[in-house]
């Protein structure tokens, strides 16, 4: 056999045993039972990108449930909004607990992760109508019962997460008020996103933003470089590049001691959307920082705001309840990988070098953080 055959047969060969071995490997791990609470109200297609990759690092560390040992399924495991069969009929079913399962719930379940609380709404659901105006409401909104678990969750000493839109619309003003006092926090109103393009004619970009500009400043909108929008009820400001900021892309500052136990990225750009909150006296574990010029010092300042807020923050006395500042778990990230053992190291593959790469994300900071998390609680139950 001729050497350059050879070498591609033993390439081809360690491509094909490679995942084989990693398959195994995964499946010899040694499993975690524990029972998760998933809340996710927003899931306008089959693909579940809301809480998929929070179920994906569920399943790659070998967390399990506690009845059957098995993986958490993200089609079934999870409470809210489901797109049912056949697609084409936008049929859909609720997945909810009552407030007679607030009794039993809360004491067999381990930790509760509200990922997103925002909703469906009329025009994301049924296909032909306008996406650049809000619509009705078809199911969404933090509740009571929602508030209730997550006070008998927290009353048990139970791990508990929430995510960005906990608070804001459609979610009603005293059941806001409710989660941000049990949190700890308040809330300043305010959300924000990176657009890769502030060009109005783009089809990505919200029309109604550009109407609602208008409104408050009297004037046409003029943007067309990337930059940082945010909102708040009636009021929006916009930062571009250039003009405002130094760089467009918020960025994820990690207080280095936790960057360092759960080997978290210590600055990672962040590309979906944020709330902006007072942490009060939670422990802020990572923060958001913009990189304003002067000009969007002066503007932010205009509005009672700064460059720099919390993203990740941590109850700090039993350090079991934490809030996330931003749309952390919106990923579609491959699910059929998640049985893979070691798989982020194929770091070529699944992301580059470019900082701005916003594959980046999910690896080198979600990953690690929902880890370093769960496992250091796991380890706190289980005595390990």
């Amino acid at each position: 056999m001729k050497k350059p055959l050879l070498i591609v047969l033993i390439i081809l060969a360690a491509i094909l045993i490679l995942p084989v071995i990693n398959l195994i490997q995964w499946a010899f791990k040694e499993k975690k039972p524990m029972d998760i609470i998933i809340v996710n109200k927003t899931v306008p297609s089959i693909d579940r990108e809301k809480h998929k990759s929070f179920h994906w690092i569920l399943t790659n560390d070998r967390f399990v449930k506690k009845g059957n040992k098995r993986s958490f399924s993200y089609r079934k495991d999870y409470y809210g909004f489901i797109p049912t069969r056949p697609l084409k009929k936008k049929l859909w079913d609720r997945n909810e607990y009552r407030l007679a399962d607030l009794k039993d719930l809360p004491e067999k379940a381990d930790a509760i992760y509200v990922t997103d609380t925002y909703g469906v709404f009329f025009n994301e659901w049924y296909q032909g109508f306008s996406q650049s105006r809000r619509t009705r409401k078809i199911y969404g909104g933090l509740n009571n019962n929602d508030n209730l678990l997550i006070k008998e969750m927290k009353d048990r000493n139970k791990l508990v997460l929430m995510e960005y839109n906990s608070f804001d619309y459609p979610t009603a003003e005293y059941e806001s008020y409710r989660a941000q006092e049990r949190l700890g926090i308040t809330y300043s109103g305010w959300t924000g996103k990176y657009f890769s393009s502030l060009d109005s004619t783009s089809r990505e970009f919200p029309a109604w933003m550009t109407a609602m500009y208008r409104k408050q400043y009297k004037k046409h909108w003029t943007f067309s470089k990337p930059g940082i929008v945010l909102l708040r009820e009636r009021e929006i400001i916009v930062l571009e590049e250039g003009t405002h900021l130094n760089n467009p892309f918020p960025e994820i500052v990690t207080d280095p001691s936790y960057s360092a136990s759960w080997n978290l990225a210590g600055n990672i750009y962040f590309d979906q959307w944020f709330d902006i909150i007072d942490p009060m006296e939670n422990n802020v574990i990572s923060k958001f920082r913009i990189s304003t010029t002067s000009k969007g010092d002066t503007l932010l300042s205009e509005n009672s705001l700064v460059n720099e807020f919390p993203a990740v923050i941590q109850e700090p006395l039993q350090k079991r309840t934490y809030y996330f500042s931003g749309d952390f778990t919106h990923r579609n990230i491959p699910y059929c990988t998640s049985r893979f053992k070691s798989f982020e190291k194929l770091k070529g593959l699944l992301y580059s070098r470019k900082p701005d790469d916003p594959r980046r994300f999910f690896w080198l900071y979600y990953k690690p953080l929902i880890e370093g998390i769960f496992n250091e609680y796991y380890n706190s139950i289980t005595g390990k």
